[in-house]
């Protein structure tokens, strides 16, 4: 914890426990957004201790909830804070070891009080404490801001002229201003907002497939939708789609069709085998697949012709025959299939 950083107020109780293996805590549910508000890194999320690796044990971590932690790992001693006064409430400065925050005489924290605590963290800091400032008269405070369900608000100075911001949790929508004010009288300048529930409309259906779900007339945020294709068609793309937190489906995927070999009288490379083209099943590849045919070399300067493979896509149902490439006559395939192009000496 540097010197002089700023603090944000945490009247904390030990955790640490095992609150999975004994059931006789609540940890609380894992939330990361607070938790990186006030500059704590969260670590690795179980359930249990088998989940953690090494010496890690699956403790309670506040705003991150169950984390792998190293018990025996400690925050750094001794601590500065400016215009304040540190303590160990015991000798540990281990995991869950609680620092005592004292403000020095004529300062206080923004919501009046002098006196905090500070926990060592899964990630070895310590939590944040308000900062200590200097002592001003009472009536120059507000009251703690109002809570808002579903959502957090950000922002430690209660002074006259301090704003605190509203954010809402994923998958909720701030209805209202962001930002209230401490005003003169000390009353803040309005409500705080609410967080409104994000819903997606009805995802619709895609070419050649079709929607695995429930059908609903609106989804909620973070709910899950599945995609199958009809039969001889490729999925291209995720086949779950996603309602955003903006009330919006994440990218449906595309159904794509098979592509029909364009040749007769040739062999083709596909797949890493050489095949006539009756070789292939049903004469078709998947989409996505790249089949290379074989085109006769211009060069007149070599005594003799030769081929090189010229490879070409499928993209749902097409696949162009290279610009390079002349099918074979039924008498060249039939009476003189040595030279045929694809069976030639290759360049």
């Amino acid at each position: 914890m540097p010197h002089g950083a700023p603090f944000v107020l945490l009247l904390l109780l030990p955790w640490g426990s095992h609150c999975t293996t004994d059931g006789s805590n609540t940890c609380p549910v894992r939330w990361e957004e607070p938790a990186e508000r006030t500059g704590q890194s969260c670590q690795r999320s179980c359930s249990q201790d088998r989940d953690c690796s090494g010496r890690r044990q699956c403790l309670c971590d506040e705003d991150c909830g169950l984390s792998c932690v190293t018990p025996g790992r400690s925050c750094p001693w001794p601590v500065r804070i400016e215009n304040a006064e540190t303590r160990l409430t015991q000798a540990s400065r281990s995991f869950g070891a609680l620092l005592e925050v004292t403000c020095q005489p004529g300062f206080k924290m923004a919501n009046g009080q002098g006196v905090a605590l500070s926990r060592c963290q899964g990630d070895r800091k310590w939590s944040l404490t308000a900062q200590c400032e200097r002592d001003l008269i009472p009536s120059s405070f507000c009251n703690p801001p109002p809570e808002t369900a579903n959502g957090f608000h950000s922002g430690a100075s209660y002074r006259t002229g301090g704003e605190v911001r509203y954010k809402c949790k994923r998958g909720y929508q701030l209805d209202g201003s962001d930002t209230i004010r401490c005003q003169e009288n000390q009353e803040w300048s309005g409500p705080a907002p609410t967080c409104r529930p994000v819903f997606c409309p009805p995802p619709g259906d895609i070419a050649e497939g079709y929607l695995v779900a429930v059908e609903k007339t609106q989804y909620r945020a973070g709910e899950l939708v599945y995609y199958l294709c009809k039969r001889n068609y490729l999925l291209d793309g995720s086949n779950r789609v996603t309602c955003q937190g903006n009330g919006t489906w994440s990218p449906r995927p595309f159904c794509r069709a098979r592509c029909t070999v364009p040749a007769q009288r040739s062999r083709v490379l596909y797949q890493g085998r050489k095949l006539w083209i009756q070789e292939i099943p049903e004469g078709q590849v998947q989409h996505g697949e790249t089949v290379t045919f074989y085109c006769r070399s211009q060069n007149q300067t070599q005594s003799q012709t030769c081929s090189y493979p010229a490879p070409s896509r499928c993209f749902d149902g097409l696949l162009p025959l290279p610009a390079c490439y002349d099918e074979p006559t039924w008498l060249q395939y039939n009476l003189f299939p040595q030279r045929v192009v694809s069976e030639i000496h290759p360049c």
